[in-house]
């Protein structure tokens, strides 16, 4: 049984965000966590993979991917966030930073929080690139609070029908808030051709 994708309706306004900014957000993050000495990373995936890495590498701080999700294989499966992959059980006694993409419901993180808990860490605190309005009391660190329809650098695009295009849940964002669909969005990425392939 599948769900319902997330509501876009209630976004204000459009934000792509670079790579460049994205590793600003990233650095930022790390700058004010290093105040907290965080001896683990725990990366919420899949969104919270990619600032979890930056700022793994940023504190040279080891990192562990966790899964607690609503989706599988990119479509929402669950109402409610489910542990696909738990945090390592070497966590306990140790400062922990969990670090995701975004606070939309609060659900993920408050969900993280209390597992670690559990496990006996020594302190947890939450890092997210972004935060709506109406869940920015839950991180520890935000980069960016914003009710605006942010669009990633790394899911703004996907393969659909042998071809890049704009990712299918953004074109239907964009449905929902009457925002047309503009290549000038799309990713300026070089075009490679592969070096080998079977």
């Amino acid at each position: 049984m599948t769900h319902e994708s997330y509501d876009y309706a209630n976004r204000h306004g459009l934000w792509p965000i670079s790579w460049n900014d994205f590793h600003g957000l990233c650095q930022a993050i790390a700058l004010a966590a290093a105040e907290f000495k965080p001896e683990i990373i725990i990366a919420l995936g899949r969104g919270g993979f990619y600032p979890g890495t930056l700022i793994a590498h940023l504190l040279r701080t080891e990192i562990y991917p966790v899964r607690l999700s609503r989706r599988v294989n990119d479509v929402v499966m669950y109402d409610d966030p489910v542990w696909l992959l738990e945090p390592p059980a070497l966590v306990q006694g140790r400062r922990v930073l969990v670090v995701d993409e975004i606070c939309d419901s609060g659900q993920t993180l408050q969900m993280a929080g209390t597992k670690l808990a559990a496990m006996d860490v020594a302190a947890v605190k939450t890092a997210v690139l972004y935060s709506h309005t109406w869940r920015a009391d839950i991180p520890d660190y935000i980069g960016l609070i914003t009710d605006a329809l942010l669009l990633n650098p790394w899911d703004r695009e996907a393969v659909v029908d042998g071809r890049i295009q704009f990712h299918p849940e953004y074109v239907s964002a964009f449905a929902q808030q009457g925002i047309p669909l503009e290549d000038s969005l799309r990713i300026p990425a070089t075009k490679f051709e592969l070096a080998k392939r079977p």
